[in-house]
């Protein structure tokens, strides 16, 4: 029975010496095969790592990485080139990122890290005013989309303002206007219209309108109210009452376009103060019993009639002071001079004037038509209180 067991220790002892060898042999094996690899520095897409290898090109040790290298791709290394020991080697892979601008699209595998280094890799036009979204410090990330709209310039007028050369990348008139901050009131005018498209030939005008009240006040010319008087010589005047103005307010709609009036509507009219009307006594006392004669010396009466009547000074407005007949007013104030329409009373006739006393038709006057007359008095204030009336008129023979 030991001996038995001696022999099985033994046994155990020999299969345990030669699992070892083989253990042994094989640990000698697998660190000579490790030993072999060489070792290198591998950046993927900026992430680095130290690896071993016996890849015997740059290709071989991408392709154990699965890696399909593009055109585009950045990579150190030629991929034929041989891996040897401490080799740093740098892949960064290119992304795909879609390019619209104006009618062109079109997908560029890119290994920029922003949109700006894109631009300058594939040195596309751009210029300050165009707009390109996103912004250039945007990362770029797989299908990114990027669209450059180009800018082109046009012409601006805003109301009174100078006119402006303006670029812009905005598709209508509205959009444009918005990105220039011009607001809009409710009457402005624009052209084109808002929901027009702009072109490169685009004038756009802002035409600045507002409606305003304009209150303007305005005299009430009173009325002229002849009261007959027998205590008073007939032909004889005497104002009872000057009269007086009132005043009126007249409300106008004004429309104002870019600064100037273009249209005034009269939308109310008040009265702030009524006028008094000038009251007048006519005198209609007969001193004379005779109607067919007026007579100053032998002077008789061939016609009479009534006309209208307005009075005048010798420094009224448009006045040489000088009768058409060449008498001058201004240095004889105290003349009984008429002007007359020669067609009805010839000048040089010697007349008497109901209210005026006796004169000469001497002066003419081109507002003077008909069975009109015009009496020369010496001051405004007696003009002002002649007024406008009717009058007998006496001609003398």
């Amino acid at each position: 029975m030991k001996k038995l067991f001696s022999e099985k220790v033994i046994k155990n002892k020999f299969v345990l010496s030669a699992t070892s060898l083989i253990v042994l042999g094989s640990g000698s094996a697998y660190g000579t095969y490790e030993l072999t690899k060489e070792s290198v520095s591998l950046t993927i897409n900026g992430k680095e790592e130290i690896v071993r290898t016996h890849a015997n090109t740059v290709n071989d040790l991408l392709k154990e990485y699965e890696i399909d290298i593009r055109q585009e791709d950045e990579l150190s290394h030629d991929t034929k080139n041989k891996i040897k020991d401490d080799m740093k080697i740098t892949y960064k892979a290119a992304k795909p990122i879609k390019v619209a601008m104006g009618d062109e699209r079109r997908t560029i595998w890119t290994t920029a890290d922003t949109v700006k280094e894109l631009i300058q890799q594939e040195d596309i036009d751009v210029t300050e005013h165009d707009r390109i979204e996103p912004a250039l410090d945007t990362v770029i990330k797989n299908d990114l989309s990027l669209t450059i709209d180009k800018a082109f310039q046009i012409t601006l007028n805003v109301g009174e303002e100078e006119k402006q050369h303006v670029w812009t990348t905005s598709t209508t008139v509205a959009d444009f206007l918005k990105n220039q901050d011009v607001q809009l009131n409710e009457l402005d005018k624009v052209k084109p219209a808002l929901t027009d498209e702009l072109t490169e030939k685009s004038n756009v005008t802002v035409t600045r309108i507002e409606k305003v009240t304009d209150v303007v006040e305005e005299p009430i010319a009173f009325n002229v109210v002849e009261k007959k008087d027998d205590n008073i010589e007939k032909g004889v005047q005497k104002v009872i009452n000057s009269g007086k103005e009132g005043k009126q307010e007249k409300h106008y709609e004004v429309t104002i376009e870019n600064g100037q009036e273009v249209t005034r509507k009269l939308l109310k009219t008040e009265t702030v103060q009524k006028s008094e009307d000038r009251v007048v006594a006519l005198g209609t006392k007969v001193v004379q019993t005779s109607t067919t004669v007026a007579s100053r010396g032998n002077d008789s009466v061939s016609k009479e009639f009534y006309v209208n009547s307005t009075a005048y000074t010798a420094n009224c407005n448009g006045c040489s002071g000088t009768t058409a007949t060449g008498v001058n007013l201004k240095a004889n104030p105290n003349a009984k001079v008429i002007a007359v329409d020669p067609s009805v009373i010839p000048l040089g006739t010697k007349v008497y004037v109901e209210g005026y006393g006796y004169a000469v038709a001497a002066d003419t006057g081109s507002a003077i038509k008909g069975n009109k007359i015009d009496v020369f008095l010496s001051s405004k204030s007696a003009a002002y209180r002649w007024g406008s009336k009717r009058v007998k008129i006496k001609i003398l023979e």
